[in-house]
């Protein structure tokens, strides 16, 4: 079995088990909710904490977006997966939410320093590159940072994107594009900056 294959099996099961969440929720099932709450509260939030440094906001889009799934779940037609449809709702709430917002926008910039057991100058430098990919990612124009996370954070593929941003493909790619060379000119003028 080839080892891509697998992984398109578990996605397709995932968003099997996602869509019967789903057909339960529009019975009326509050466990059925929870589950699919409980499953995409930190995703939703890794995703929006990208875009904003808000925790108050985030949590409030958070919210909203899964109230949007309770009521209209019955309007999920399964003509893209589950958490792409999701993520279209996350989105434009955060667009929706930005505008009314008058705090920045930019990355939180955490960094996530390795274990205990690293050396370190080895930490150091993880922790460098970290602080320069969260840099470089937060200095990106929103429309290519949102492609950037999508595609890194979350591994959606640019059809989902392109549903999620409703943008053509293509419009998804050529925003991709300018990110890559964007990002790659940040980071090496952080690395001279580091050497």
């Amino acid at each position: 079995m080839r080892e891509g294959h697998g992984e398109d099996m578990r996605a397709s099961t995932a968003n099997l088990d996602e869509a019967q969440l789903l057909g339960r929720i529009v019975a009326g099932d509050r466990h059925a909710f929870e589950t699919l709450y409980r499953a995409y509260f930190p995703r939703l939030t890794r995703f929006l904490g990208r875009m904003t440094r808000s925790a108050q906001l985030i949590e409030e889009i958070v919210n909203d977006t899964m109230l949007v799934v309770w009521q209209k779940a019955r309007r999920y037609d399964g003509s893209c997966k589950v958490s792409t449809w999701i993520f279209a709702i996350a989105y434009r709430k955060a667009l929706k939410g930005f505008r009314t917002c008058d705090e920045p926008l930019e990355s939180d910039m955490e960094l996530y320093p390795g274990g205990q057991e690293l050396e370190p100058e080895y930490e150091l430098s993880q922790r460098q590159l970290g602080c320069a990919l969260a840099a470089a990612i937060g200095a990106l124009p929103l429309r290519q940072r949102i492609v950037v996370l999508l595609t890194y954070y979350h591994d959606m593929g640019y059809n989902d994107i392109a549903a999620i941003i409703d943008c053509p493909v293509n419009t998804v790619k050529t925003r991709m594009f300018h990110a890559r060379r964007k990002l790659q000119d940040l980071l090496e003028r952080a690395r001279e900056d580091y050497e």
